[in-house]
């Protein structure tokens, strides 16, 4: 394993040079970076269609389109944020001055998933640029397409002192995990955020960890049920279900399932059309180990529509099991793929109770107009974040900060709370 040493050395020199804290160097970098984004955007969607066969309309608005919207808002903010804020002192030390100082870590390391190869990549990036920091990015081994094409972004245009891409398999992070960073950024699964974790433990370096979990999707009998089967087919199955904040499973009421499910198949059948095994824009799973996880899942219950699959072109269609239990192996662990289990309820508090039973889940999604209810379980079930009527929705807002809470993370981004996160504020008193 290579040492990165040198490296980090490179970026704490550049770092204490205190360029990275001009505020006008960061804008710099900031709209130097968008350029480049605009100027190589048909190099990005042809590297995440070869990583993952997504589709280019797809791409350039969840991988290129969300990324340049983050830097876009950031542009017209980051003046304020940096600001040194006055705020009231207490009575105690009347005649002086309180204010708190926002300033940056240092040198972080972005470690970013395969699922959303760019967007996951960049996004943090952007927050880290806000912040005044220097950052290493490692990018996913497992969509090399998009790997490369970052490196080529990043490494072509700055300064490795000041950002740089590093490319590798599994043994680059954890040599890159062994140097003392001022703040790790990581995105991926519950089981390597725990090494994540444990590894940034050892130098008591801060982290972000952006996980997962079985996020839950409760459709109640109130529920518009034309709005629900479309906003949850598209929640769910948009990248072949390979989003972290996708439905995982749906609970829905005993006296509208078949309703649903039946609305559920006509809004596949109408965003994919009817052979999907054969449609070039349907995502691929990323690779043939997941292929076969996921595989796997199709014994569980009874299949209400899809169940087709190809190995060869990693492509499963996408699948609705009903009749599934909550002891299934589907329900076990998060799915990440196109395959949506089904349990009918009755009682809400039963599935409250089911759902709080486990590891506190990324997200939750709720379909009713009872408010009531919506009250309910926002008052009794903890998750990262959600949204009422509607799915994933809640993550592409610049002024709700995303993340988990839990198994599913700790720490969140977007927007302001990207530049929150990689940012230290210093409290000061002034006699």
């Amino acid at each position: 394993m290579e040492n990165y040493q040198e490296l980090l050395n490179k970026q704490r020199i550049f770092f204490r040079s205190g360029r990275t804290k001009d505020v006008q160097f960061r804008i710099k970098s900031l709209q130097a970076l968008k350029d480049l984004i605009q100027a190589h955007e048909q190099a990005i969607l042809d590297a995440v269609k070869e990583d993952l066969n997504k589709s280019e309309m797809e791409a350039k608005r969840a991988e290129v389109g969300l990324v340049i919207s983050e830097i876009n808002f950031t542009l017209d903010n980051i003046e304020s944020w940096a600001e040194t804020k006055e705020v009231p002192t207490a009575e105690s030390h009347a005649g002086a001055k309180s204010f708190i100082q926002p300033e940056p870590y240092g040198s972080a390391l972005v470690i970013a998933p395969w699922n959303y190869p760019f967007q996951l990549a960049v996004s943090p990036l952007v927050g880290a640029i806000a912040g005044g920091n220097t950052a290493v990015l490692k990018p996913s081994e497992l969509t090399p397409k998009t790997s490369a094409v970052l490196s080529g972004l990043i490494n072509d245009h700055f300064p490795e002192e000041y950002l740089h891409v590093v490319e590798g398999e599994v043994e680059t992070s954890t040599a890159l995990l062994k140097e003392d960073f001022d703040y790790i950024f990581f995105t991926g699964s519950t089981g390597v955020g725990k090494i994540v974790a444990e590894a940034a433990a050892k130098h008591l370096t801060p982290v972000t960890l952006e996980l997962g979990g079985k996020s839950p999707t409760i459709v109640y009998n109130d529920a518009n049920l034309d709005e629900a089967a479309l906003r949850i087919a598209r929640g769910k199955f948009a990248n072949a279900g390979q989003t972290c904040v996708a439905p995982d499973y749906l609970l829905v009421h005993s006296s509208v399932k078949d309703t649903l499910l039946a609305k559920l198949k006509a809004a596949i059948a109408s965003m994919y059309g009817e052979n999907i095994v054969e449609n070039p824009n349907f995502g691929h799973i990323v690779s043939a180990r997941h292929f076969d996880r996921l595989k796997g899942f199709l014994d569980n219950g009874t299949v209400v529509t899809g169940g087709q699959s190809n190995r060869d072109q990693l492509i499963i269609e996408p699948t609705i099991l009903d009749a599934i239990s909550w002891e299934d192996p589907i329900m076990q662990d998060e799915i990440f793929g196109p395959i949506l289990p089904v349990i009918e309820y009755s009682d809400t508090s039963d599935i409250i109770n089911r759902i709080t039973e486990r590891p506190k889940p990324l997200a939750l999604y709720l379909f009713t107009e009872d408010e009531a209810l919506q009250d309910e379980i926002l008052a009794n079930i903890s998750f990262g974040g959600g949204a009422i009527n509607d799915t994933l929705s809640h993550m592409t807002s610049h002024y709700l900060p995303f993340g988990g809470v839990g198994a599913s993370g700790m720490g969140a981004y977007h927007g302001k709370a990207s530049f929150d996160t990689f940012s230290h504020y210093k409290s000061i008193l002034k006699r």
